[in-house]
C-alpha cells in the first residue's frame, strides 16, 4: 500500500505544482514590473523551489552531440544496437574520418541501483575522445509489463555476456559501482568456458567486490538487517496505471530517500543556496543546481528478484570473495580469469564502497599475471568523484585510456599465465 499512497499523494499535489509553476512564470516574466523587484524574485524563487521539490523527475537524456577526436570536433549520435526487455545497449557513434585507425571498443556497464544510466553522462563524455563507447541503458522496472518475465542477478550477468558477444572480440569492459560484481562474474564464466569473446581488459571502479573490507554504513545495514528484513520492508508492487502494474519492485524513491538521508544537511543547504541564487538573480549558480538535481532526483525501480539476490549475494553472504557464488548452478571461479587485464579504481573518501572493497579483485584474481594488473586510488574524492568531476577527467581518465591502449589483446605480447589452484582459504582473507 505504501507505493500506492506515494503515487496518490504525488497525483494529489499536481494542481498545486501547476499553480506554483504558473506563479513562477508570472513573477519571472520580464514584462511584469514585479519581476525586477525583490518581492517578485522571492515569489518566483518560492514557487520554483516548491515545484521542483514535489516533482517526479523523468528519465534524463544523455544529450552528447559532439566530442573532440585528434584535436578536431566531431559529431556524436546515439544508436541502440542491442535490445532486451530490461536493457538497451546504446552506441555513441562518432563521425570520424573514414580510414582512420579505429579506437578500442569500450563497454561501460552502468549501475542498476536506482539511477538511470545518464548518471554516467560525464563518464561517457570523458571517454569519447579515447574510445568507441557503448553503455548499458537499464529499464525502469515499473515500465516493464509483467508479461516480459523476471529479471534477477543471473539475468544481469547473462545480459553482460550477450552484449560482449554482440560487440565481438577485443572489447574493453568497465563496471562502475554496483556492476563490478556481475561484470567480474561474467568475465570469470567466459574465461572458464574458454569463450573467445572474453574482453581484453576489465576496469572496475568503486565496486563492492568484498564489502567485508572497510565496511560503510550501507554495508553494515545489510549485514545487520538480513535479507528477510529487506524482503518484508522494501519490496512493493507497482501501482496502477503504470505499465509494470503488479510487478514486485524495490522502488526508486526509497533508494533516493536513503541516499538523501546520508547527507541530508548537505542537500538542505544546497536547496537553501539555490533559493538565494534565484533571489539574487545568479543564473549560472542556479542552473548548476538544476542540472545536478535533475539527474540526482531522477530514479528508477528495480525488480524485487534482482535487488534481493544482489543484497543477499554481495552484502549479506559475501559469496564472491568467499568463492561460493554461483550463476545458474555454475561456480563463479575468479581464478579462471587469466587473459583479461585488470584495473581497479577507488576513491579515498568513498562512503558507498569503502577503500579496499574494489581492490580486493586484485587479490581474488590470482591467475592474472602481475604485469597485467593496475590499481589506482584517487585522493580527495568520494564515490561520485570516482567516475565524474574534474579530478576524474584530469587524473583517472588518462590512466584508464593508457591502460586500455597498453593492455588490449591486439597490442600485447604473448601472455604466460601463472596457474594457481583455487584456494578458498586465501580468498577469504
Amino acid at each position: 500500500m505504501f507505493y500506492q499512497l506515494y503515487a496518490l499523494s504525488h497525483a494529489a499535489a499536481q494542481p498545486y505544482r501547476a499553480f506554483a509553476d504558473a506563479a513562477r512564470l508570472f513573477y519571472s516574466n520580464p514584462l511584469n514590473p514585479l519581476s525586477h523587484t525583490p518581492f517578485g524574485r522571492t515569489a518566483a524563487a518560492m514557487a520554483e523551489l516548491f515545484e521542483r521539490t514535489t516533482r517526479r523527475y523523468g528519465k534524463p537524456e544523455f544529450g552528447l552531440t559532439s566530442t573532440v577526436v585528434d584535436w578536431k570536433q566531431v559529431k556524436v549520435s546515439e544508436e541502440i544496437v542491442w535490445s532486451r526487455p530490461f536493457c538497451d545497449l546504446i552506441h555513441f557513434e562518432r563521425a570520424i574520418p573514414a580510414g582512420r585507425r579505429p579506437d578500442p571498443k569500450l563497454l561501460i556497464v552502468a549501475p542498476m541501483s536506482g539511477h538511470y544510466a545518464t548518471l554516467l553522462r560525464g563518464t561517457v563524455e570523458a571517454m569519447l575522445p579515447h574510445a568507441d563507447v557503448y553503455i548499458t541503458d537499464w529499464a525502469d522496472a515499473r515500465m516493464v509489463p509483467l508479461s516480459e518475465g523476471r529479471f534477477d542477478l543471473d539475468d544481469y550477468i547473462d545480459y553482460v555476456i550477450d552484449m560482449l558477444h554482440e560487440l565481438g572480440p577485443n572489447v574493453h569492459v568497465m563496471g562502475v559501482c554496483q556492476p563490478a560484481v556481475p561484470v567480474i562474474a561474467a568475465v570469470a564464466l567466459m574465461e572458464a568456458r574458454g569463450d573467445p569473446m572474453s574482453p581484453s581488459t576489465m576496469t572496475l571502479m568503486g565496486g563492492p567486490i568484498d564489502t567485508r573490507k572497510n565496511p560503510t554504513a550501507v554495508n553494515l545495514l545489510a549485514e545487520e538487517k538480513g535479507i528477510e528484513w529487506f524482503r518484508k520492508n522494501v519490496i512493493m508492487q507497482v501501482p496502477w496505471p503504470e505499465p509494470g502494474f503488479m510487478r514486485d519492485v524495490y522502488p526508486g524513491f526509497l533508494q533516493l530517500s536513503g541516499f538523501m538521508s546520508m547527507n541530508l544537511d548537505r542537500h538542505i543547504i544546497a536547496h537553501k543556496d539555490f533559493f538565494m541564487h534565484l533571489v539574487k538573480h545568479d543564473g549560472d549558480s542556479a542552473e548548476k543546481h538544476r542540472d545536478f538535481y535533475d539527474e540526482y532526483l531522477a530514479v528508477m525501480d528495480l525488480t524485487a528478484e534482482f535487488y534481493l539476490q544482489t543484497v543477499e549475494t554481495v552484502f549479506v553472504n559475501h559469496d564472491l570473495p568467499k568463492g561460493t557464488m554461483k550463476h545458474r548452478g555454475e561456480p563463479v571461479d575468479l581464478t579462471a580469469i587469466r587473459s583479461v587485464a585488470l584495473m581497479t579504481v577507488e576513491g579515498e573518501n568513498d562512503d558507498i564502497s569503502g577503500l579496499g572493497q574494489t581492490k580486493a579483485a586484485q587479490t581474488l584474481c590470482v591467475n592474472i599475471p602481475a604485469d597485467y594488473r593496475v590499481h589506482y586510488m584517487q585522493p580527495a574524492v568520494g564515490h561520485y568523484g570516482v567516475f565524474n568531476g574534474s579530478r576524474f577527467r584530469s587524473e583517472i581518465v588518462p590512466r584508464i585510456a593508457d591502460f586500455i591502449t597498453s593492455y588490449g589483446k591486439e597490442s600485447r605480447t604473448a601472455i604466460r599465465p601463472r596457474l594457481v589452484k583455487s584456494d578458498k582459504a586465501k580468498a577469504q582473507n
